[in-house]
């Protein structure tokens, strides 16, 4: 049996698995849709869980690949947000609208946010565990405190910044204002849809496992399993975390893209891109699995629409989506749980032998 080969067929199983759950998925909910059986709740969730897959799948980029703890990846979506909200407010003045300016905006939005995630990277990933998570998340709210101070507007003699108010802008008379400091962007063309959501998680997705499964994405896990190994055979620290950050602040742009294009008013509200926002994309990167992409995406549509669900039971609602998380951390990760599971194995042979059988099926197709 070739062991590498062998591991190959897993892999290359594995990423074919994270498609079909999605490409299902998708087909289900528009045969839903077409036949009139999705309602107006589920139907105004399906951005969201395509939004919050790909920041779940970004961060899982840094997390649990590369090893790091960053929370400040709402302060990246943000970036991405407002600046893709502002080309395409601003086209919309000029009367220009079309799907184009929305792939453009999601250009605008990955480049800026990337750009912005390099700039903070070069310092920051020189520090390691608490330090990065604590710098990580002034970062993220001082993102979110500028994008709410923030005055910009145009006119014939072109943009116009101030950190007062509109009339500090000095436009003319012909001029407008996009972005109205607290009360944000107004205006947005509504260009997302769940269509476009999952075509941007299938590209997102397909981003991270080719970076994953290629030589920088080894050098990435080796950094993470062991720093002073991989760096006395010449791999840089610095150099493979960097390229893992820019990725993932990048990917978060896209979901601030896919966010600001989905809401009439965009705001940047505590509650949008502030630290509650970066805990929960934790939170789904986490009980999901670090470095699984596939179980990224399950609990951000999982988390996402629970509370929903359980809205109807006010406020017991989060008292229950608490104990909830408890008990399937619990069930996933305490050693009782392990133990427990390896008793029905062995109460239940067919449990117990299919990965044995997988493994022999593997074994056979490779020879």
């Amino acid at each position: 049996m070739d062991y590498f080969k062998l591991k190959r067929q897993k892999k290359a199983r594995y990423n074919l698995s994270i498609y079909l759950m999605i490409v299902i998925a998708y087909a289900i909910v528009m045969f839903l849709s077409y036949q009139g059986k999705i309602s107006s709740l589920l139907n105004g969730l399906l951005v969201p869980f395509c939004t919050y897959s790909i920041l779940a799948v970004s961060l899982n980029l840094v997390v649990g690949i590369s090893g790091e703890l960053s929370l400040g990846h709402a302060g990246f979506m943000c970036v991405g947000a407002f600046t893709s909200a502002v080309f395409t407010r601003y086209m919309k003045f000029l009367g220009v609208e079309g799907l184009y300016l929305f792939i453009i905006a999601i250009l605008i939005g990955a480049v800026t946010a990337g750009f912005a995630g390099l700039l903070i990277g070069i310092p920051v990933l020189r520090l390691k565990g608490d330090y990065l998570a604590i710098v990580t998340l002034a970062f993220g709210e001082i993102i979110k405190n500028i994008a709410n101070a923030i005055y910009l507007g145009f006119d014939e003699n072109g943009a116009h910044f101030s950190l007062k108010n509109t009339m500090a802008l000095g436009l003319s008379d012909k001029g407008f204002v996009v972005i109205k400091g607290a009360q944000g962007i107004t205006g947005t063309p509504h260009y997302s849809s769940f269509t476009a959501g999952v075509i941007l998680l299938i590209i997102v997705v397909t981003i991270i496992l080719n970076l994953v499964n290629s030589r920088t994405g080894r050098n990435i896990k080796a950094l993470r399993d062991n720093l002073i190994a991989a760096e006395s055979v010449g791999i840089s620290a610095t150099k493979y975390k960097l390229i893992a950050f820019t990725i993932a602040s990048s990917m978060a742009g896209v979901a601030g893209v896919l966010y600001a294009h989905n809401l009439t008013t965009l705001t940047a509200l505590p509650k949008n891109f502030g630290y509650n926002m970066s805990i929960t994309i934790l939170v789904f990167v986490v009980l999901g699995g670090m470095g699984r992409i596939r179980g990224s995406i399950i609990a951000a549509v999982v988390l996402t629409l629970l509370p929903e669900m359980l809205r109807g039971l006010s406020d017991f609602r989060m008292l229950i989506y608490s104990i909830v998380l408890i008990v399937v951390m619990i069930f996933t990760s305490a050693p009782a749980m392990k133990q427990y599971m390896e008793v029905l194995k062995n109460k239940f042979p067919i449990i117990k032998n299919l990965k044995a059988v997988t493994l022999k099926k593997f074994s056979k197709e490779g020879e």
